[in-house]
């Protein structure tokens, strides 16, 4: 068996000192770039690598922060995630990923292996029925915790997320000044503090409008492509069927916007369909989507700036940081034609 590289021998072969060749693997200013540089391919050529179980040891950081989201698949948690990566690889954060698809059980167990771990932080999207006292259960081990997406009443931690009321509102007033009077909104659930303020956004521009809110209309449930085209069906079966739908996300909008089709009808020309998020897919959807930017690549970089103040002694506080969201108009919106 071959023998591990050590430290020590880069630095004799370099002629430096240890803690020379220690300061430059970790990127400090104190080392010359051109040093710094050179130690790193020696580092590499040698085959070293770097002992992040000892160094966690000396400095009582592991240099890990744990990202807990529902669903990596979805492409708005892409989309944070991408953001977050940037901020963490900056300031020489490495971050291990869980997708907890809204199961405690499996949000909890994450937890618990980061702190045996001993992670420096935790970014996450809690998963529905998240109770305060788990985070705080973090909180109190030393593993300072940032929300994104979704807030918990109590948790005494910062949440960053959209606007998500002002957001829905922005798309259902687009639909009125169309001249849509019969809007539906298909997706989310009251159970998560999106869905409800999405919900709220809604309500409230009907109410502006002088339109009756009508609970027929409101079908909660659907959050992925999948459910959003099997909600076509129950959508197509409304009494007094609206001619205008706003979707929970874009992927219901996208699933949506399949099963109206399957049935014969077309999107953006004879009903109206808007999403939320604007994911990369929306824009090249067929027909392009109308929908809610809403500042996914802010939230994650906020997200992760915060943690990392955290990490360098700012104390917690428990505060909701909303980004504003920005209307997307396209043509599945657009029942003459017209848009993007």
């Amino acid at each position: 068996m071959a023998q591990k590289v050590k430290l020590s021998t880069i630095a004799e072969t370099l002629g430096l000192s240890t803690a020379t060749v220690s300061l430059a693997l970790r990127d400090s200013p104190l080392v010359a770039e051109i040093t710094r540089e050179r130690i790193k391919e020696e580092a590499r050529v040698s085959g070293y690598i770097y002992n992040r179980r000892a160094a966690s040891l000396r400095t009582s950081k592991s240099g890990i922060v744990g990202v807990c989201v529902h669903d990596i698949m979805n492409p708005f948690y892409g989309e944070i995630l991408k953001s977050v990566e940037n901020e963490l690889d900056r300031h020489r954060q490495t971050f291990v990923l869980c997708n907890h698809y809204d199961e405690l059980s499996k949000q909890r167990a994450f937890l618990e292996t980061m702190l045996q771990l001993g992670a420096d932080g935790l970014i996450m999207s809690p998963a529905i029925g998240t109770p305060a006292s788990d985070i705080r259960l973090a909180e109190d081990n030393d593993l300072p915790v940032t929300l994104i997406a979704r807030t918990v009443d109590g948790s005494g931690v910062t949440s960053f997320r959209g606007d998500d009321t002002y957001g829905m509102s922005l798309v259902v007033d687009h639909l009125i000044a169309e001249g849509h009077r019969k809007i539906a909104m298909i997706g989310g659930t009251d159970l998560t503090s999106t869905g409800r303020d999405r919900e709220l956004g809604y309500r409230q521009a009907l109410e502006r409008a002088g339109i009756d809110y009508r609970p027929d209309w409101r079908i909660q449930g659907p959050r992925s492509r999948h459910s959003g085209f099997d909600a076509a069906a129950e959508f197509l079966a409304l009494p007094d069927r609206p001619d205008a739908v706003v979707c929970f996300s874009d992927l219901v909008a996208l699933g949506l916007m399949y099963g109206l089709a399957r049935a014969g009808l077309r999107p953006g020309i004879d009903i109206a369909v808007c999403g939320y998020d604007d994911i990369d897919e929306a824009a090249i959807a067929m027909p392009p989507l109308t929908t809610v930017s809403n500042g996914q690549s802010e939230v994650g970089q906020r997200a992760a700036g915060a943690l990392l103040a955290r990490l360098a002694g700012e104390p917690a506080r428990e505060s909701l940081e909303l980004i504003t969201p920005h209307l997307r108009i396209r043509r599945s919106s657009r029942l003459g034609g017209t848009g993007d």
